[in-house]
């Protein structure tokens, strides 16, 4: 039997229709000459990544990041498009053919890329102890402030942006975010506020500048903590405000009157929520305010894989999400009252559209900056991460919880004042 080229593969998987065109390294071709998205298979070693690595994703993930996979066009017009097809269920018959048909020498061992940060790559110990979690966000946000300021623009916000309406700016809509955590505190002149996982100090900032409160702020990468601290200085709040390099299980200088953590839930662990929710209460006088902001699963009842998906190897190595319901839960349990729960995911969609357009306006500088792989992995996780958004795959909450006085008193309004 003569075996298949590569383009009969695609086809056998893709089906008829599919708008995009497939081009191999062994001159076949598969899909519309005019299609907006062309994908390159540019070697035998991209099919060697896709048939040894432990998922699709994860091997589509090395295959492009090393080079040997190319996307001619918009990387998330091409995962739209992509998400629209109806795969053909593959039979362990037909990978076995398929196996064959490329050649079997491409069942060899592939090391991690470079750009990858599994388990090995992190400092040892458990997950989630303090020096792991150093290492783990040191892979993903010490990479380069230069980088940063071009993906992020001028607010340097590295979370979901609120969009006060549909054709406003990032800039408007990363402080239209600020305010409204700052509204959700109801933060008055003179308080004590701790923003975890500050970031680059946009929260910081924000918050000192508007609202007159004294900030303290933390953070684990001390790539942040130095352009925070001198952003700071620069816009005059070094009296009223402060980034410090640390943990925030290390803040001992409570009490405060309010806590923001916006984005640092994910780092944290599923197993530490307790442990995260007890701290923070216990940093907070009573009636003191948390605002949980946090990236999370659409239902309670999905698995965490660690080390397998992309994200988790490339992006964010032991990052953990779960649903709103368990947050809200841990949150109970540990003495919070909720009071509020905000679903903001096509918030996220839109911020990261423009995260995508600014990395792709600076493309050849944050390639010369960061490198080509870590530039394509920025550029694969924003646009999935988008349509994930998009689709409802994943969701941002954000979350207020009161820490309730003695008598009962949560010192709240009766309705809704943000």
């Amino acid at each position: 039997m003569a075996r298949r080229n590569i383009a009969d593969i695609i086809g056998t998987v893709i089906g008829s229709g599919a708008p995009i065109e497939f081009v191999a390294y062994d001159g076949s071709r598969y899909g519309p000459k005019d299609a907006a998205v062309r994908v390159t298979i540019a070697s035998e070693q991209a099919v060697s990544y896709l048939a040894t690595s432990a998922s699709l994703e994860l091997g589509l993930a090395r295959a492009y990041v090393s080079g040997e996979l190319q996307v001619d066009g918009d990387i998330y017009t091409a995962f739209k498009t992509l998400g629209s097809v109806d795969f053909a269920p593959i039979s362990t018959v037909e990978k076995l053919k398929v196996l064959r048909d490329v050649g079997l020498r491409v069942l060899k061992w592939n090391p991690p890329l470079p750009e990858e940060a599994g388990a090995s790559r992190l400092a040892h110990g458990l997950r989630h102890a303090k020096n792991r979690d150093a290492a783990a966000i040191k892979h993903h946000y010490d990479v380069s402030n230069t980088f940063y300021e071009w993906v992020l623009g001028p607010s340097m916000a590295y979370t979901c942006a609120v969009f006060p309406k549909a054709d406003a700016t990032l800039e408007e809509a990363q402080y239209e975010k600020h305010d409204l955590v700052c509204r959700k505190l109801d933060l008055r002149p003179g308080q004590r506020l701790l923003d975890i996982g500050c970031g680059w100090g946009g929260m910081v900032r924000h918050a000192a500048k508007h609202y007159g409160v004294h900030v303290v702020g933390v953070t684990l990468s001390k790539q942040q903590a130095e352009w925070g601290a001198k952003a700071v200085a620069e816009q005059g709040l070094s009296d009223v405000a402060e980034i410090r390099h640390g943990d925030y299980r290390d803040v001992v200088d409570g009490p405060f009157d309010a806590i923001s953590s916006i984005g640092l839930t994910e780092h944290i662990g599923l197993k530490n929520y307790p442990l995260y929710f007890q701290k923070l209460y216990g940093l907070l006088k009573p009636q003191g305010r948390l605002l949980n902001h946090s990236i999370m699963r659409p239902t309670n009842t999905e698995r965490v894989r660690y080390g397998r998906g992309f994200i988790n190897r490339f992006v964010f190595p032991d990052g953990e999400i779960t649903a709103l319901g368990r947050t809200v839960a841990a949150l109970q349990d540990n003495g919070f009252e909720p009071r509020h729960a905000e679903n903001l995911r096509e918030h996220y969609a839109l911020t990261l559209k423009y995260w995508c357009q600014n990395l792709d306006e600076h493309w050849d500088e944050a390639v010369e900056e960061v490198g080509i792989g870590t530039a394509r992995v920025w550029a694969l996780y924003m646009a999935a991460s988008r349509l994930a958004f998009e689709k409802n795959k994943i969701q941002l909450h954000q979350v207020l919880g009161v820490k309730v006085g003695k008598d009962g008193d949560a010192g709240v309004p009766l309705r809704p004042w943000f």
